[in-house]
């Protein structure tokens, strides 16, 4: 695969998905300037190379919630996979695992958590799209835990209201009826549905509820597994996520695709770890396209990132195999950007590694 960097993969996305589908991957919400913003934003960050410091050996790992990761790159959590290659999420389960990383599947995957955990050898988190039936999210919430899901990651950021993605409209974008949503068969909705109008008319009618605080502490009370808010933006959220004894955070703006003009995610980044003041764990995503953007993040107070489009533009090229490609680019780029920089290690890096704009 003549691929050298994640750019190279996403022009090669590009050419072999339909132009519909493409723009629903590649699209925003209105204008798009938060999506070309997340990018932007860590090409704005310097880095403060160090000299004479001995890097013949590097070290990757993370320990993520008590898990050895091979590198600080998760999947992040997205839905419709089969959108772009049939074996959808379970290519992207099986190359996570072949690269010692965790993967987030979600609520509208098109394979079942069951099923993805079934061809899994790695670890994996559930991303869970609160309803207003309690009783239905509970449903889910177990299916998960006996799936074998080390966390559950809560969006709590758009998502559940129809964004206005323009692409999306002037294309006259549907789903397939044919997309399955392997996770919410059987747990209370409307299978009929379901069955005889297929994804689009189902989630047409479907009542996914953005969470409150009260939601979010409803949840804890309900679950062993540790609990993960993505989509925490501000300080104020995130102290609050805190207090109600959240076990991690996602600084995310749903890469761009629920709302224009917010900040950028890695801009983000630093109001949220000074709010929780090392008292839970803080991940990233959003715009993370180099090596030298994951080190960019963890200087700044990150344990490590989760990539979106990039794992889909791999799967799009060369299914489980180009979503390994993606991995071992960014390990590759990691690696070298330590060495450069004198940095022995991921764990060395720190706030003085970056000056910001």
């Amino acid at each position: 695969m003549d691929v050298v960097n994640l750019a190279d993969m996403e022009a090669l996305a590009r050419e072999r998905l339909p132009r519909d589908v493409w723009d629903w991957l590649a699209g925003g919400a209105e204008d798009e300037r938060t999506v070309a913003w997340n990018t932007e934003a860590f090409r704005r960050i310097r880095v403060r190379p160090r000299v004479l410091v001995d890097v013949r050996q590097r070290e990757l790992a993370v320990n993520i919630l008590g898990q050895d990761v091979a590198l600080p790159v998760l999947v992040a959590p997205m839905s419709h996979h089969a959108l772009i290659h049939p074996d959808a999420e379970l290519a992207v389960a099986r190359a996570a695992a072949a690269m010692g990383t965790i993967a987030v599947f979600g609520t509208g995957a098109h394979y079942s958590i069951e099923e993805v955990a079934a061809v899994s050898s790695g670890p994996i988190w559930f991303q869970l799209y609160c309803h207003d039936s309690r009783p239905v999210v509970e449903r889910i919430i177990r299916r998960a835990e006996a799936a074998g899901c080390r966390a559950l990651v809560v969006t709590v950021d758009g998502g559940h209201y129809d964004a206005r993605r323009e692409r999306n409209i002037r294309n006259r974008f549907r789903l397939p009826s044919s997309l399955r949503l392997g996770n919410l068969v059987g747990v209370g909705m409307d299978d009929e549905v379901l069955r005889t109008e297929g994804a689009p008319g189902f989630l047409a009618k479907a009542r996914s509820m953005p969470p409150t605080w009260d939601d979010i502490a409803w949840i804890r009370s309900v679950t062993h597994l540790p609990l993960i808010l993505k989509g925490i933006m501000t300080g104020e959220d995130a102290a609050r996520a805190v207090d109600l004894g959240v076990d991690g955070l996602i600084v995310s703006n749903h890469g761009g695709r629920g709302i224009d003009c917010t900040l950028a995610s890695i801009e983000a980044l630093p109001e949220v770890v000074e709010a929780v003041a090392g008292r839970t764990m803080v991940l990233l995503d959003s715009g993370v396209r180099r090596g030298t953007d994951v080190l960019k993040a963890i200087a700044l107070g990150a344990q490590a990132v989760l990539i979106g489009r990039p794992v889909l533009w791999g799967l799009a090229v060369d299914g489980e195999a180009g979503v390994r490609r993606v991995f071992e680019i960014l390990r590759d780029e990691i690696d070298t950007a330590l060495a450069q920089l004198g940095r022995p290690g991921v764990a060395s890096v720190d706030r003085s590694m970056v000056v910001l704009p």
